[in-house]
Formats: C-alpha cells, sequence, structure tokens
C-alpha cells in the first residue's frame, strides 16, 4: 500500500495536496478504492495509568465501530514500543504502556507520539499524534548532597564562593525557577547564568566570621521548581571557619534540659555538656566535673565523665520520688579558667504503676428486691502515675448485674443494674477491673463477694396439683394416711413452710373432725376410725403457708379414699329365720334330678372379692340327694328320690364370702319329700320343739291357712294399688310431654347403721317362679307364703293355698328361679 502515502489531509484545516501521480494510478486502475488519510492531535499528560482512555476516533475521524472491526484496524508505530492501543470494541485509543516524557523526548518541548492507524478492505490510513504534557514529577537535585568550605575567620566581607547548580529534567515552569539559602546571617545568594540559559549560585560573606563564636556554621541551599505543587531539592554546606587560640573555656549552653524516662537503665547517655575554647592547643583542653554546689543525691545518681563531658545515669530514677534534678557542671582548661553550665533533668512518667482499688464501704448483704442504681459499694481508685498513664477506666463483667459509676476524681459507686433474683444467684463474686490509659496499660482486680438477702417472693410449691391418698377401714385413730410436701424457693423463714387444713366439709361434717395435719411435716392422721359402707371417699384442701412477711400461701388438693376391709359377714335375706316358726320346703317324690327345691338368698355389705358369696352343705342329712350352686346358692336334687329317702330333711347351709380372713353366716332350710299335703302334716309334729301343741294341730293349721289367704288377698291389692299408681304416674309424664330417661333402680348400700356390722331387719321378699327350672319363661308370681309352710310354736299348721297344692299336682318340677325382688323399707330389690 507504499503508493497512498503521499495523499495528505489535515483534518485540522490545512489544505489537502494530491500528487498528480497518484491521479494518474487512480484514474488508470479504476477497480482501486481512493482512499484518504487525515491527521488527528492528542495531548495528554504523562504517567497516565494503564487503560485510561486517550481519545475516541470513531467521533474524531468520522468512522464507525463497524468500519474499524471490518477493516481489522490496528495501529503501526515506526517505533518498537507501542505506548498507544486501540480498542477496536469501542473505537477508543487507550494508553498501553507507561510513558514519561523524560524518557521519551528529554528536554526536548514539545514531546510527542506519532503513529498511524490502519484499516483494509477499504485501505485507509490516518496519522495520530500524541502530544505527552510534562507534569510535575521531578524535584530539582544537586550532584553533591554534602559541600564542605573551610573559611578563615580573617577573610573579608564580600568574598564569593562557587556552589554549582541544581538539575531539574522536567520542563517549562516545571523545571528549576529559584535557589534560596538559610540561614542568611553571615552569607547571601547571588544567581548568575550561563550562556545556554542554565542558571546557578555563587554564596557571598555578608559579615566577618568569629571562630570563638561559631566554628562552623551549617546552611542550606534550596532548589525550587514552578510546578504545582511545588517541589525542591537541598543540599547541606558546611563552612569552617579557622581561628586562634585567644580565649577561656565556654559551655555551648548556659541550661542544659533533658527529659528522661525513669526506668532508663543505668550507664545511660542522659546528655553531654560541651564546653569550648576559643583557644588552641593545651590551652583549649577542658576538664569537666559537678560544681561543689551539687547535691547527694544527684551525685548519687548521676556520673560526668571529666573528658568527654557526658553525664550518664547512676542509680535507680523514680517519678514518684522526685519529677525533676537540677545542679550545675564546670569546665577548666589547664590556665585555670573555668565556666559553670546548669543540667535539668526532667523525668518523663512511665506506667510503672498499677491502679490501687481501695473499698470505703461495702453493703453486704443487699436484699433481692433491691432497686436498679442502689450502691452496693464505693470505692477509691488511684493511679499515683501521672497524665495519660494515671488515668483509669473502671469496670465489672458485662454479664453481671452491676455496673461501676462514676462519681467523682478518684471515687467510683458499685450499683446494681435490675432487680436481682436471689433464687437464680444467691451470692455473686464480683471482680472489679480498673486499667490504666497508659502503653501498656496495666491494670488490677478487685474481687467482692456479694450475698443476696431474701425476701418473701416466693409462694410455697406443692410436686403435684393434686393427690391421691388411701387408707385402710376401721383404722386406728391418730394413724398417718398421706404427707403432702412444698418446696419454697425462698431461704429462712422465708422458706419455713406450715401446713394446715383447710375447714371444708365431708358429708355434712367439718374435715377437721375427720382429718388433722401435722403443721411441720405436712403428715396426713386420721382423727377417727372410717366405715368405707359409709363413706367411701372425700376430699380436703391442704394449705401450705410460708414464714414471710407478709407470708405466701398455696393450696394443694388431697383426695382420701377409703379402702374396704372384710369387717361384715354375710347376711341371709332368704329364708328368714324366726324364732317362732319352722321354715320347710316341699319337694314331691316324682322330683326329677335337677329339681330346684329353693334358694339360698345373701348379701355381704363389703365390696370388691369381700363381697364375693359361695355357698356350701354343712353336714348335710343326706348328701347324695341335694347339693347347693356353689355361686347362686340354689339347692337342687342330685337324684331321684326314692322310699328310702327320709321325709324329713335338715340342710345347713355355709355362706362365706372371699375376704382375708373370710368371714360366715349358716342358715337352716327344711325340705319335706311327700307327694300329699296330709303326709306332709304328720311329718311337721317334728319339727316342733314343745310337744303340747300336738293336740291342737288342726286348728292352728285351719288359723294359719286363714292367715295366709288374708295376706294373699291383701296382696292382690296391694299389687293392683302399685300397678294402678304407676299406670297413673306414666300418663303423668306422657302428658308433661317430657322425654324422661328410664332411669334403672339399683338396691341401696346396706349400710350398718348400729355400727356392728349388720343389716336391717326388716324385709319382703318376692320370688318368681318358672314351671321348669331348665327354662327361664316366667310363669307366675307368688308371695313368699306361697312357698312355704310355716310352723308356729303351738304346732298349729298352716296350709298352703289351693293354687300351690294344684301346682304340685299339676307338675311335679316347681322350682323358684334365680331372680329374686327383694324390698327394703318400701324399696324394690
Amino acid at each position: 500500500m507504499g503508493f497512498l502515502c503521499s495523499l495528505d489531509v489535515r483534518i485540522s484545516g490545512s489544505t489537502v495536496r494530491v500528487s498528480t501521480w497518484l491521479t494518474k494510478i487512480l484514474v488508470g486502475f479504476a477497480f482501486v478504492m481512493a482512499v484518504a488519510h487525515g491527521q488527528v492531535r492528542y495531548s495528554i499528560p504523562e504517567e497516565m495509568n494503564k487503560g485510561s482512555v486517550v481519545g475516541n476516533i470513531v467521533q474524531d475521524l468520522g468512522l464507525d465501530v463497524k468500519t474499524l472491526k471490518s477493516g481489522r484496524a490496528r495501529i503501526f508505530t515506526e517505533d518498537s514500543r507501542e505506548y498507544i492501543g486501540l480498542n477496536v470494541d469501542k473505537g477508543t485509543l487507550i494508553v498501553r504502556e507507561r510513558i514519561d516524557r523524560e524518557e521519551l523526548c528529554a528536554q526536548v518541548s514539545p514531546c510527542s507520539i506519532h503513529f498511524q492507524i490502519i484499516l483494509d478492505n477499504p485501505a485507509e490510513l490516518h496519522r495520530i499524534d500524541v502530544e505527552i504534557q510534562d507534569i510535575n514529577d521531578h524535584a530539582p537535585a544537586f550532584d553533591r548532597k554534602e559541600i564542605s568550605i573551610e573559611i578563615i575567620e580573617s577573610i573579608v566581607s564580600g568574598s564569593r564562593f562557587s556552589l554549582g547548580s541544581a538539575h531539574d529534567p522536567d520542563v517549562g515552569l516545571n523545571t528549576l525557577q529559584r535557589y534560596t539559602l538559610n540561614p542568611t546571617d553571615h552569607f547571601m545568594l547571588k544567581e548568575l547564568s550561563r550562556n545556554d540559559g542554565s542558571k546557578y549560585v555563587e554564596m557571598v560573606l555578608k559579615t566577618p566570621l568569629d571562630r570563638e563564636l561559631q566554628e562552623e556554621h551549617v546552611l542550606i541551599l534550596t532548589a525550587f521548581d514552578g510546578g504545582t505543587p511545588q517541589k525542591s531539592g537541598t543540599v547541606k554546606i558546611t563552612v569552617t571557619v579557622i581561628d586562634t587560640n585567644d580565649n577561656s573555656p565556654v559551655f555551648s549552653q548556659p541550661i542544659y534540659r533533658v527529659s528522661l524516662s525513669e526506668n532508663i537503665p543505668k550507664d545511660s547517655l542522659v546528655v553531654k555538656v560541651s564546653a569550648t575554647d576559643k583557644d588552641k592547643g593545651s590551652n583549649s583542653d577542658v576538664i569537666y566535673s559537678f560544681s561543689q554546689s551539687t547535691g547527694k543525691e544527684a551525685i548519687e545518681l548521676f556520673n560526668i565523665n571529666s573528658d568527654t563531658g557526658e553525664i550518664t545515669v547512676k542509680g535507680v530514677l523514680d517519678f514518684e520520688k522526685s519529677k525533676q534534678y537540677e545542679f550545675n557542671v564546670e569546665a577548666i582548661d589547664e590556665g585555670g579558667q573555668t565556666d559553670t553550665s546548669k543540667v535539668l533533668i526532667d523525668i518523663i512518667d512511665v506506667n510503672d504503676n498499677s491502679p490501687v482499688i481501695s473499698v470505703i464501704s461495702f453493703s453486704n448483704p443487699i436484699p433481692e428486691d433491691s432497686n436498679p442504681e442502689t450502691v452496693v459499694a464505693m470505692l477509691n481508685i488511684k493511679d499515683i502515675d501521672s497524665g495519660i498513664n494515671g488515668q483509669i477506666k473502671c469496670a465489672v463483667n458485662s454479664d453481671l448485674p452491676f455496673r461501676i459509676k462514676s462519681k467523682t476524681l478518684n471515687f467510683y459507686n458499685l450499683v446494681t443494674k435490675r432487680i436481682l433474683d436471689r433464687e437464680m444467684f444467691s451470692e455473686y463474686n464480683i471482680t472489679i477491673t480498673a486499667t490504666d490509659e497508659g502503653s501498656p496499660s496495666l491494670s488490677t482486680n478487685k474481687t467482692l463477694r456479694l450475698k443476696i438477702s431474701d425476701v418473701n417472693d416466693n409462694a410455697p410449691v406443692f410436686q403435684r396439683h393434686s393427690y391421691t391418698a388411701y387408707v385402710m377401714e376401721n383404722n386406728s385413730p391418730g394413724v398417718s394416711i398421706f404427707a403432702v410436701t412444698a418446696t419454697d424457693r425462698d431461704s429462712g423463714n422465708n422458706a419455713r413452710i406450715s401446713y394446715f387444713l383447710e375447714d371444708l366439709s365431708v358429708n355434712g361434717v367439718s374435715a377437721s373432725s375427720h382429718i388433722s395435719v401435722n403443721a411441720e411435716s405436712g403428715e396426713i392422721l386420721a382423727i377417727r376410725s372410717f366405715d368405707f359402707e359409709q363413706t367411701k371417699e372425700f376430699n380436703i384442701r391442704v394449705k401450705a403457708q410460708d414464714g414471710g412477711n407478709p407470708p405466701l400461701s398455696s393450696n394443694v388438693s388431697v383426695k382420701i379414699i377409703i379402702q374396704d376391709q372384710n369387717d361384715n359377714a354375710p347376711q341371709i335375706l332368704y329364708p328368714v329365720q324366726t324364732g317362732g316358726s319352722v321354715v320347710a320346703e316341699m319337694v314331691p317324690r316324682s322330683a326329677d334330678v335337677g329339681y330346684l327345691v329353693t334358694k339360698v338368698v345373701a348379701v355381704d355389705v363389703d365390696s370388691g372379692q369381700n363381697a364375693w358369696l359361695s355357698y356350701k352343705l354343712h353336714k348335710p342329712t343326706d348328701r347324695a340327694l341335694f347339693e347347693v350352686g356353689l355361686q347362686n346358692g340354689e339347692i337342687r336334687t342330685v337324684r331321684q328320690v326314692t322310699d328310702k329317702d327320709a321325709v324329713k330333711q335338715k340342710l345347713t347351709v355355709v355362706v362365706e364370702d372371699n375376704g382375708q380372713p373370710s368371714r360366715s353366716a349358716t342358715v337352716s332350710v327344711n325340705v319335706v319329700v311327700a307327694d300329699t299335703f296330709p303326709e306332709v302334716l304328720s311329718e311337721f309334729t317334728d319339727f316342733t320343739h314343745d310337744k303340747q301343741y300336738n293336740d291342737n294341730l288342726t286348728f292352728y293349721l285351719v288359723l294359719a291357712l286363714a292367715v295366709v289367704s288374708f295376706l294373699f288377698i291383701v296382696s292382690i291389692i296391694a299389687i293392683l294399688s302399685v300397678k294402678c299408681y304407676r299406670w297413673r304416674r306414666e300418663r303423668m309424664f306422657y302428658k308433661s310431654g317430657t322425654n324422661l330417661p328410664v332411669i334403672p333402680y339399683y338396691p341401696p348400700l346396706y349400710a350398718d347403721v348400729g355400727g356392728t356390722g349388720t343389716l336391717q331387719h326388716m324385709y319382703n321378699y318376692e320370688t318368681y317362679r318358672t314351671s321348669d327350672s331348665r327354662k327361664s319363661n316366667l310363669k307366675y308370681a307368688r308371695p313368699p307364703t306361697e312357698s312355704i309352710i310355716s310352723l308356729d310354736s303351738s304346732g298349729t299348721q298352716t296350709l298352703t293355698c289351693a293354687q300351690r297344692l294344684k301346682s304340685y299336682d299339676e307338675s311335679d318340677q316347681v322350682r323358684p328361679t334365680t331372680s329374686n325382688n327383694y324390698t327394703q323399707h318400701g324399696h324394690s330389690f
């Protein structure tokens, strides 16, 4: 593409020149696209960061990003280093490499970088100039770091001494602009220029020098550039004055003031005093010593070297004992001439003392209900160090309910942060930490053991919400039933619990008549003997009260269950035993095996297994003819009746409960084996015990029949009356329109009213019989007088009703069922 290089277009407004030969080539080769290239100039400061944007060539050259990409735009530079790069995606020029103007162009100004941007298809070339502007990144510098000049004190004013010049690689205002000299007591500065425009300076003596006054002069020559910010370079100028020996020794300072740390080790240099003698040779040699007025303490703590004048530490310094030491030193030359100077040594405090905690007041113990900000202890905390080393910070553990409150200087209060709870923490180990502000800081700990006194803020608490206790009936008065226990989280009298029985009603009687509670132990005692048949259970309430002021209390319910004891023997309900008559059951000779003769009915007012009854025969007349049911008490035949069997049979039935030990009752049942009533009558005389009634037997039988008939009629009337009454009552319920539930009637408890464990003796019985003992079909019912033959003491026989005899004739197996209804005091059982 070299033939395009003669095309020169300046975007900045310069003329466009097109060579004649290029025009001819373009005309000759029509298929070659004409390419114009322009020149763009950018200006950037040196030392820009890599990646910094120089300019946007897309905007400045009127191109677009697609053209750059399609033309494979790239940078061509004649130099081997590419300081500027092209970002084709954004169309920007970026700094690719660090640019140092001084390295690139030295003192040449302006300094520029030239390169070309080349595109293909169509081929284009654009010249880019990037001017690198100087920044003030260099300070003026001298060739030498120190300049030494010796001057005789007799030299005249106006003498000149060349100092050379400084160099600054920057250009323009950023390069070297001016010089200053300091101090200017004896010398002044004069600036000169060379032919090439560079500046240099000379030092001119203003006033004469005196070696005795100042043997050496140290000056500072400073060169400044004009950049922003301004930079400078310095060189030290040492002027040595050469003099003669004609003076006495003189201390360099009338007062030497130094500061020492109190922990400075022994033999450390404190200060070096120096006395000069304007003379030379042996007359200028000086010997140093403490003055006669120096105190003993300073001599013990410090030492002075007679040759060098160095004062060193001899003893141990303590800021807390003395904060400053003052003494005089003398300088004596060989001629005996002296000079005196004062040395002031200030002792700098070192943090070598820990804070000291003193307890002024301590309230121990404090009540747990103390309000927040209650003062627990008053403290005095001090540190004998000074300044920041004596400043103290005081604190306690943040997890404790206490804090330190500053009262006045060095006085602190330990106060509570919140309400305390003795039940959670009965005492605290409070560690108070005092720390000074020194570096490194020192601290002191003080532990206070604070006890929390109890306040009655907790009521007694029972282990359970309610209790159940068991006691066997017939207990001895004063027996222990149960013990309740309550706990109180308080202490002392506030936790001393007393137990009381709340006065409740038990079966209409005060609970205190049944139960007492031991006030100290909570033991529940029975005052009286209990009877399960009267009371099965009852509830009491026990109150636990602490000894606080005011006292706090809580209640608990105790359910006392009376356990049954086998203290009641079975009671025979049927057959009824009377002292004036003999009861007999009749068994026809034609009775089948299993014929139900009668049923012994008994009850036991105990409960559980104590009321489980069993029946058995005791020495029967003929064991092979009858047997009794073990559980139901039914007396049945075990075989057919024979002619050999005695007409009169007397059975003794023993009823025994299942208690431990068991109790029992006996009943005698008289059985007559006969088919006809006269045959029965002939045998009844044997059941009587008084022979005087044999002659009047017929009279008593007729009387008994009349009585039975009368009772039968009365019974019928009573049954009908009851039926009518129940019918009317049901009618009334139906009319009322209420749906009343059917309430089954259960026999009432058989309570031993007299306290002897026996039953009431007024009972009426109804027995239901069936035609067949092996069937459960109900045939008819009759009163007890229809099923027995009663003989009074006179031997007169009372005959059974005709219906019963007829029933015996019709069926040889009339047996009572196991179901019986009993009536006690007018109630149906």
